[in-house]
C-alpha cells in the first residue's frame, strides 16, 4: 500500500510576526542591543518566557544559548521557536560540540522551517567545563565551517554539494569574537575567516579591557562593514568575578573591577553601575552591545536605563 503524505497539522505553531527586526536593524546601521537568555533545564519554559518578555521592548533580539559552558539545557531550536510564539525574535546559538554535520544541517533546516531566521555559529565550550564530563565531543565542524555550511544551505545546497530538494533556507548568520584574545594575529586571522565565510554580525565575549576593544575596532574590524557588539556582563560580586575568571573560557576580569566590587557596600548595585559604564564606553567604540546577566535578566532594563539606552522602537 502506498502511503499518502500527511496533511499539515492545524496545531503546528506559526510565528505571529516576521522575525526580521534584528536583520533590518543591522542593515539600517542602528545601535544594536541584544541579550542572552538560557533555555530551561527541564520541560517548563515559563521562566525563560517571563525573562524574555521583560526584555522584548529593550532589545532587538534575544540570544538563546546552546549548552553554554557544556551544561545541558533545552534545545536552542525548540526554545527559539517558543519565543517566536510569544512574538519575541530569537538569535539561535548553535554549537558544533554536540552534533555531527548531518545533525547540524537538520537543526538549521528545522530552525528555518519554524521561523527562526538568525543564527550565531559557535564551536562550543569544551565538555570538561560542564555537567556531563563523560559525554563525547563531536566537533565534526567548527564555527568557520559552520558559517560556510549555513551559506550553502541558504543557496539550496547540502554540505555534500547536492541540492536541497525541498528548498533552501533564509538564515542570517553571525559569529563570536574575543577582542581580548592574547594572540593578536590569531584574532585577526579568525575574524577575517569568519567574514569570508559569511558572518553578517559579531557578538563578543565579555569585554573588560576597552582599550583593547578600541584597538580591535580600529585595526581589525574597521572597514569590514559588519557590526560588532561588545559583550557586557553583570558581575554580581568579587566572588562572582573570580569564579568567572576560573571557570568560563575566554573571560579575564581585571583586578581593578574585582577590587571595586570588594569595596562596595552593595556589590550587586556596583556591578550594575559598572555594566552601565561599560555600555556607554562600548557605544563610543562599536555598533552595539550584547548583554549577559545570568539568572538576573530582569535587571537588564535598569542597566540600559542607567546607560542612557532608550527602548528599541
Amino acid at each position: 500500500m502506498t502511503e499518502q503524505p500527511l496533511a499539515p497539522s492545524s496545531s503546528t505553531p506559526v510565528p505571529t510576526f516576521a522575525p526580521h527586526r534584528f536583520r533590518d536593524a543591522v542593515k539600517a546601521g542602528e545601535f544594536l542591543v541584544t541579550a542572552e537568555v538560557a533555555p530551561p533545564k527541564g520541560g517548563d519554559p515559563s521562566h525563560m518566557i517571563k525573562m524574555a518578555q521583560l526584555l522584548k521592548d529593550r532589545v532587538h533580539a534575544i540570544n538563546i544559548t546552546d549548552g553554554s559552558r557544556a551544561v545541558m539545557r533545552m534545545s536552542p531550536v525548540a526554545a527559539s521557536a517558543i519565543l517566536l510564539q510569544q512574538g519575541i525574535e530569537p538569535i539561535c546559538q548553535l554549537a558544533c560540540r554536540d552534533r555531527n554535520s548531518i545533525a547540524l544541517q537538520a537543526d538549521l533546516i528545522g530552525a528555518h522551517a519554524l521561523g527562526v531566521r538568525t543564527v550565531l555559529a559557535l564551536t562550543g565550550d569544551p565538555v570538561k567545563a560542564g555537567d556531563h564530563t563523560d559525554a563525547k565531543s563531536v566537533f565534526d565542524l567548527e564555527s568557520v565551517r559552520l558559517l560556510r555550511l549555513i551559506d550553502k544551505l541558504n543557496h539550496g545546497i547540502e554540505l555534500n554539494d547536492k541540492p536541497l530538494t525541498d528548498g533552501g533556507t533564509d538564515l542570517f548568520p553571525g559569529a563570536a569574537v574575543d577582542p581580548q584574545s592574547p594572540s593578536w594575529s590569531g584574532l585577526q586571522r579568525r575574524f577575517e575567516r569568519k567574514l569570508e565565510a559569511g558572518a553578517q554580525f559579531f557578538q563578543s565575549q565579555l569585554v573588560c579591557d576597552f582599550d583593547r576593544l578600541e584597538k580591535f575596532m580600529s585595526q581589525i574590524a574597521s572597514g569590514s562593514g559588519k557590526p560588532v557588539m561588545a559583550g557586557i556582563f553583570l558581575i554580581k560580586s568579587a566572588k562572582n568575578a573570580q569564579f568567572l575568571n576560573k571557570n568560563v573560557p575566554g573571560v579575564r576580569i581585571s583586578e581593578s573591577i574585582i577590587d571595586r566590587l570588594e569595596r562596595a557596600k552593595n556589590p550587586l548595585r556596583e556591578g550594575m553601575l559598572i555594566a552601565a559604564e561599560q555600555v556607554r564606553m562600548a557605544k563610543e567604540l562599536c555598533q552595539g552591545v550584547h548583554m549577559m546577566v545570568i539568572k538576573r535578566e530582569d535587571l537588564i532594563p535598569e542597566i540600559l536605563d542607567l546607560a542612557g539606552i532608550a527602548p528599541v522602537g
